[in-house]
Order: C-alpha cells, then sequence, then structure tokens
C-alpha cells in the first residue's frame, strides 16, 4: 500500500505542477495580451498630410492620374530605414481628387517585383475597372482604368486586392485616399481647406522587428495582425497644429485587422458628418465612433484656443466575449494623435443642421429578393471563395435586402464592392446614429444580425460574347468579403455580377498570376 501511496503523491504532484504551469502561463499570456499607449506617446512628429496628386485633363474633359506601385525605405525613426511599399513614393500614396460628374482615368505601373491590384474601394464603378483579384498588373505592366464618377462627395481610398495576398500588400505601404466632390456638399458651411482644418487621417497600427515592419500574426490573434502602435499618414507620434474652431477629421481605417474606437480623453462630443459613402442627412452628436478596417468616418471637433487634446482609442466592451476583447484587440487603448490649438483660432461658421439626403432604398418596400450570408472563417455560407465561381447574380436596377449574419465566436466585418448600402436594422432594432449614413463596410461582432438595403444601378456585366471577344472582354464579378484582410485571404470571400434582366452570369477565370492561398479554418 506504501507503494501506492508514492505513486499517487508522485502523480499528484506532476498533475499539481503541469496545473500551476499551465494556469501561470494562461495567467502570463492574459496579463500581457491587452495593449495600452495612453499617456506614452511623445507627440513629437508632425503630421505628414498626403499630397493631392497632380492631374491632367484630356481634351475630352478626362481628369488623368498617374501612379505607380513601387518599392522603397522610409525614416519612421530617425536614421533607421525601413523596407516599405508605396504609390509614387516609398510609403502610401496621394490623395486622389475628382468631383461628381468628372471622368476619370488612372494610369497605373506595377514597379514591383510582384504582382497586385488597385481596387477602388466604395467606388461605383464598372466591375472591370474596380480593380479586384481579376485585374492583376504583372510586374513590369501597367493599366488604366477608367469610368465616370457617379456618386455623392465622399471619402474613399485605394488598395490592392491580390486574392491571398493582399493582407501583405496593404501593411507594406499600399493605400491612399480618393475623395469625391459634389456641388451640394461645395455649398455646405463645412470645413473643407485640405491639409488646415479638413484633415486626411490615415491611421494604422504597426509593429517593428528591428528595423523591418512585423507583420507576423501573434499568438492566439484569430483576427489577423495586430500591432503595437499606431501610426497616422505614415507618421509615428503624430501632432497636428490647428488654427480654426472647427475641424473635420477625415478617419480612414487602413489597419489589416485592428478596430478603433476613436474619442477623446475628456469625454467631449464631435458631430458625425459622413460615414464611408457620404454625408449624412444630419449631424449626430457622439463621443465614440468604431471602425473596422476598411471604414471611413468624417467627424467634426470643436476646439479651444491653447489647447491640446488627444485623439484616442478606447476599449470596445461590446466587441466581443471576454476572451476576443483580450485576444484580438477589444481590450487595447492607443493614443493616434495630439491636436494643438493656436492660442487664436479664427471663428468656424456653425455646422448646418441638414447635410444631405441619402440616395438609397430606406426599409425593404420595392426590393425584388432577399440573400443571406453566413460569417465564418472557413468561408461565406460555407463556402470558401473561387476564382471561377460566381456565387450570387444580381439583376440590374433592382433593389435587394441582405441579412449578414456573424454567429463564428469571434469577430468579421463585411465589405460589398461597387455599391453604398443602408443599414436597416441591427439584431432587429433601429441601427444607431453611426450606422444611418451610406455604408460599403459594417463590422459584425459575434452574435450580430444586420440587414441591409443595396440598389444595384450601375452597368451591367456585358452579355456572352464570342470567343475571340471574350478574350478581349473576360468576365468581371465584383467581391463581396471580410474586410479583416487575415480572414479575406483566407477565402472569406464571394463574387457576384450583376446582369441585365433575363441574362445569364458568364463564369471567369482565375488569373493566372494569381498566388495560392492559404485554405480557411473553422
Amino acid at each position: 500500500m506504501s507503494r501506492i501511496k508514492r505513486v499517487l503523491i508522485v502523480l499528484g504532484s506532476v498533475v499539481t505542477v503541469v496545473v500551476l504551469t499551465i494556469g501561470g502561463l494562461f495567467t502570463w499570456l492574459w496579463t500581457g495580451a491587452d495593449v495600452s499607449t495612453a499617456g506614452r506617446v511623445a507627440f513629437d512628429e508632425k503630421l505628414a498630410i498626403p499630397p493631392l496628386a497632380k492631374s491632367s485633363v484630356d481634351k475630352d474633359g478626362t481628369r488623368v492620374f498617374d501612379l505607380r506601385m513601387r518599392a522603397g525605405t522610409t525614416e519612421f525613426k530617425d536614421g533607421v530605414r525601413t523596407p516599405t511599399w508605396g504609390f509614387n513614393g516609398s510609403y502610401l500614396g496621394p490623395t486622389l481628387r475628382a468631383a461628381r460628374d468628372e471622368k476619370v482615368r488612372v494610369r497605373i505601373r506595377n514597379d514591383l517585383a510582384e504582382a497586385s491590384t488597385v481596387h477602388w474601394h466604395g467606388m461605383h464603378l464598372p466591375a472591370r475597372m474596380d480593380g479586384g483579384p481579376h485585374q492583376m498588373i504583372a510586374p513590369g505592366a501597367a493599366r488604366s482604368p477608367q469610368w465616370t464618377v457617379d456618386q455623392p462627395a465622399a471619402t474613399l481610398w485605394y488598395h490592392p486586392h491580390p486574392h491571398g495576398s493582399t493582407a501583405r500588400h496593404v501593411a507594406r505601404g499600399l493605400a491612399g485616399l480618393f475623395l469625391v466632390d459634389d456641388r451640394e456638399s461645395g455649398r455646405l458651411p463645412l470645413p473643407k481647406r485640405y491639409g488646415v482644418d479638413d484633415l486626411p487621417l490615415v491611421v494604422q497600427d504597426v509593429r517593428f522587428d528591428g528595423a523591418k515592419l512585423d507583420t507576423g500574426r501573434g499568438f492566439l490573434q484569430n483576427v489577423g495582425f495586430l500591432g503595437d502602435r499606431t501610426m497616422v499618414n505614415g507618421t509615428l507620434n503624430p501632432y497636428q497644429e490647428v488654427h480654426d474652431t472647427h475641424v473635420r477629421l477625415r478617419l480612414l481605417n487602413a489597419s489589416t485587422a485592428r478596430t478603433y474606437a476613436f474619442g477623446f480623453p475628456d469625454g467631449r462630443a464631435f458631430s458625425l458628418i459622413a460615414t464611408d459613402g457620404g454625408l449624412l442627412e444630419r449631424p449626430a452628436s457622439m463621443d465614440r465612433v468604431r471602425l473596422s478596417p476598411g471604414e471611413r468616418a468624417e467627424i467634426v471637433v470643436r476646439m479651444r484656443a491653447g489647447e491640446r487634446v488627444t485623439l484616442r482609442s478606447f476599449p470596445q466592451d461590446d466587441y466581443g466575449d471576454a476572451w476576443q476583447r483580450r485576444f484580438s484587440g477589444g481590450d487595447d487603448t492607443f493614443d493616434v494623435l495630439e491636436l494643438r490649438a493656436a492660442d487664436r483660432l479664427r471663428p468656424s461658421p456653425r455646422l448646418p443642421a441638414v447635410l444631405g439626403r441619402l440616395e438609397i432604398p430606406d426599409g425593404e418596400e420595392g426590393a425584388v429578393r432577399g440573400r443571406h450570408f453566413d460569417l465564418k472563417r472557413s468561408g461565406i455560407n460555407g463556402r470558401e471563395m473561387a476564382m471561377g465561381r460566381v456565387d450570387e447574380t444580381v439583376t440590374r436596377g433592382t433593389t435587394e435586402v441582405w441579412t449578414v449574419r456573424n454567429g463564428n465566436g469571434m469577430p468579421h466585418n463585411f465589405h460589398v464592392h461597387d455599391v453604398q448600402f443602408r443599414v436597416l436594422d441591427v439584431d432587429g432594432q433601429k441601427p444607431p446614429p453611426a450606422l444611418r449614413g451610406p455604408k460599403d463596410t459594417v463590422f459584425l461582432p459575434d452574435g450580430t444580425t444586420m440587414k441591409l438595403a443595396l440598389r444595384f444601378d450601375g452597368p451591367a456585366d456585358p452579355p456572352p460574347l464570342s470567343a475571340s471577344l471574350e478574350r478581349k472582354v473576360p468576365p468581371s464579378p465584383y467581391m463581396y468579403h471580410c474586410h479583416l484582410l487575415y480572414h479575406e485571404d483566407e477565402g472569406m470571400m464571394g463574387q457576384f455580377v450583376v446582369v441585365e434582366k433575363g441574362q445569364r452570369a458568364r463564369v471567369p477565370a482565375p488569373h493566372p498570376t494569381h498566388a495560392h492561398h492559404a485554405h480557411g479554418r473553422g
């Protein structure tokens, strides 16, 4: 019996050590998983403002821009050169700007060593000009998409969209803003001096491994890469001097996976005036606005002479369960940008009570059909992305209601190419003010269901053609996908085409320059 006792004692000791080790490891992981830079940022670098892209106007009135994708190095820190990619420079790209009803053409050249694309995120345009994964540009090659701008004033952006490699290309620095103007917004008394009282803010989270950007996904981070600090417009520790009582911040979440909840430490309210696709019907007062990857928001902040105020991203109680909040970024806090008000400020006009009218159907009346989209990392509606498969066929000129559900146990978001939609409800309730404007991307924490109204009034994919013409005008689907780019790259994406009534969808073929992508899970 004494021998059995000794064995039991030894086994009990081993089990105790294992349990304590596992418990200690978990405690170490848990306590070290959240990140905070609150009160620890020096704010000693003047914010870089992306330059407005130069353009020319052809005889037919087409505004022409030039973009070159190139590799280079960038000094984010003095004396430290980091390998990066950019448009027309070493990191990020210039801001393109055009007016509604204006014809534009963008001459793109790829000077990188691998194929990529340029997708016009939020733009309403023909599918073959959209810059999705079927429109790859080989190394040394060029492409010139052209279209007529046909949407209200908005803050849009452009970035690569190569299937399986989007996160890596965006993280290396390939991103830029595209601002659309129109006459109606131009007449409103809003801050509109670019880089003065109208500030473009491209927000990214980063982590450095020596001189290099570290883009590796951390242990237990199932949303994708999460950095340990932020930068704005490629500037670390940024500050911006302001000289007006009202400052307009055009916020773009250009991170690959992180979701931000922007606000100010003193709890001041600000006015949300625009979402992804343009102006709200009227300003909405709030003290937080949440943006997941790809989302945009325009807010107007009131400043007081001589003050310094920090734009901060706060923890998010409704991000998911405690596990997701801790290991997927929901518990994190970042000081993003310091606004420094001059001792004397120019008075700004009062914000208008009415901003505009949403050009999107309100409600389910008139919708010709509904569709359902179940979000999982293994694919949408149980299907991993396939380049040669059309998942949905939509009839041009119709309105549909799409119901999007996330029951996957982790955060997701949902982006639709070509259209701006209206959020009809969130879990059966009226959407909050931040979701009442025109949207092309929405954040869905686990357990969330949203209904979206979409109007498909753009050009249809060309009808079936002869074999010779088919090679010249290949099928061009649009995408819908999770814009947490790690999830997208894994295959959490589908394809839809817009056709004329009675027309069948053509089946696209994979582009020969696409790299193999990883298979999804979960």
